[in-house]
């Protein structure tokens, strides 16, 4: 397990990136553990993502049983590990034949930690539907928000990692996010969960 002092480095060189830094690579290990360490940063992401399969699990799970609910939250959490782990296989599968292979390494490391981040940044409007199941609409506009925002820094974290231009960096980004949303909703059908609109 990764130390609190190595993992405030991690977040402080996605950061960075996340601002179009690619400098923030120098706080990042891009070594071979440093490469599977870094999927720690599910462990520093869970309490946030926690949170907000609580509350959707609230929403859509059986509002009697405790079980439902738990269950419910078991398979969001299955869908959201599988959005962020299954489109990086798929990298991995492609990153040769797109000539990014080079920087592989870079990206992974950077994304999961991004993500940690990304994570924690989403948290608001979740504990907004968690503890004010009224205030719907004002969640939804700060999720709304706080999503767009993260899809700049996402974009950003991925054209400092690939470090072969806007084009290439945007295809990546492109790709990656289309890859998450198959496996988000092929994950949502085949465990029975439907999120309300």
């Amino acid at each position: 397990m990764l130390s609190a002092d190595e993992i405030q480095t991690s977040l402080a060189g996605a950061w960075r990136l996340m601002m179009g830094k690619p400098d923030g690579f120098r706080l990042l290990d891009l070594s071979a553990e440093g490469f599977w360490s870094s999927f720690q940063a599910i462990i520093v992401a869970a309490p946030a993502l926690i949170v907000g399969w609580v509350g959707v699990a609230n929403e859509i799970g059986d509002p009697v049983a405790a079980s439902g609910r738990f269950s419910m939250v078991a398979r969001l959490a299955l869908v959201d590990l599988g959005s962020w782990v299954l489109p990086l296989v798929g990298l991995a599968l492609v990153a040769q034949h797109a000539g990014i292979a080079n920087r592989f390494v870079h990206y992974v490391v950077a994304s999961n930690w991004a993500s940690a981040i990304i994570a924690w940044l989403l948290l608001p409007p979740a504990l907004l539907r968690l503890f004010l199941p009224s205030a719907t609409d004002a969640a939804t506009l700060v999720s709304l928000l706080l999503f767009i925002a993260s899809l700049v820094l996402t974009w950003r974290m991925t054209n400092a990692a690939i470090g072969k231009g806007a084009p290439i960096g945007s295809a990546v980004f492109a790709g990656m996010f289309v890859a998450s949303l198959i496996v988000l909703f092929t994950l949502q059908s085949l465990l029975g969960i439907v999120v309300p609109g």
